[in-house]
């Protein structure tokens, strides 16, 4: 199996958040997986959510990779803090406090590891999975009859 890694550096501004969604999206369609496409923009929220954790909380530089092979895609973010991630529960008003949430909630799998004196924090999509669930989507029913089938978190 052939996998294809591109990786943007990132500094540690909450402007960058913004740089980063857009070459991936460059990146996702030099792939073939179109702006258009449920994939697509699951992934940008994931990255989106991932690099502003890194730039937001830790304040330190971080290293953006898209991993794509079979079966889907792997999105890394690995910065220089050695602080755990740290999922909160968000009450109704905040601001805040949703990220980890929303990558659990959007990924297949999702967790992290220690990289030398930093961390890398990684989740996984499966492109068939996301593309049968566009399908899904579109059939009698709607998206409640795809069935929730998801893989155990992984935390190395």
């Amino acid at each position: 199996m052939q996998v294809l890694q591109v990786q943007l550096e990132v500094g540690p501004d909450p402007a960058e958040v913004g740089r980063a969604r857009r070459w991936a999206r460059s990146r996702l369609a030099g792939c073939g997986i179109g702006d258009d496409e449920p994939l697509a923009e699951t992934l940008i929220l994931l990255i989106s959510e991932l690099v502003t954790n890194a730039v937001v909380h830790t304040g330190c530089p971080a290293v953006l990779r898209m991993l794509f092979g079979e079966p889907g895609v792997r999105v890394e973010v690995a910065d220089a803090s050695g602080r755990a991630p740290s999922p909160r529960t968000a009450a109704g008003d905040d601001t805040g406090g949703r990220g980890l949430e929303l990558v659990d909630g959007l990924a297949d799998r999702w967790g992290w590891q220690r990289e030398g004196a930093g961390k890398r924090i990684w989740c996984e999509i499966d492109r068939a999975e996301k593309i049968a669930e566009g399908i899904a989507d579109d059939a009698p029913g709607g998206p409640e009859i795809q069935g929730a089938i998801r893989e155990p978190h992984v935390y190395l």
